[in-house]
């Protein structure tokens, strides 16, 4: 019990620390969704090992989707679109693969490629739709509000 502990704590450190995130596990890790939380960002129970679980934020490796607490009406509805989007694209099936997996600049959560399980990228059928923009993780260009 205490070796699982310890090999589940340092999964965690790995994956969740902003030191680890030049470190990649290639994966895969099966996942399951719990819950949608953005165009990008999802909260899944991962597997890393057999009979291992873990509740953890991963966001999609390469995009970003606009933000839905945005001051601007647009930016916010543009939102919503990519987050109903990412909802029906896993709304068939919840279990999905991560791969490419590394810790986030934020604390709690990673960064992956996110498999689903027809073997799709859900970041690149995003893109595809023109529902969020490419991401390499560097500094995000500042979102313009246009009113018409």
């Amino acid at each position: 019990m205490f070796r699982t502990l310890v090999i589940l704590c340092g999964f965690v450190a790995v994956l969740t620390t902003g030191a680890a995130a030049r470190d990649e596990i290639s994966g895969p890790v099966a996942a399951e969704i719990l819950r949608v939380i953005d165009g990008d960002t999802l909260l899944v129970e991962a597997q890393p090992w057999p009979q291992q679980k873990m509740e953890v934020y991963v966001r999609i490796r390469g995009i970003d989707a606009p933000e839905l607490k945005s001051k601007c009406e647009r930016i916010r509805e543009a939102a919503f679109d990519a987050h109903r989007a990412l909802e029906a694209l896993t709304a068939t099936s919840r279990k999905i693969q991560l791969t490419h997996i590394s810790g986030d600049k934020y604390f709690g959560r990673i960064v992956a490629d996110v498999v689903l399980s027809d073997g799709r990228s859900a970041g690149h059928d995003l893109l595809l739709a023109g529902l969020v923009q490419t991401y390499d993780g560097g500094r995000k260009p500042q979102q313009v509000c246009e009113t018409n």
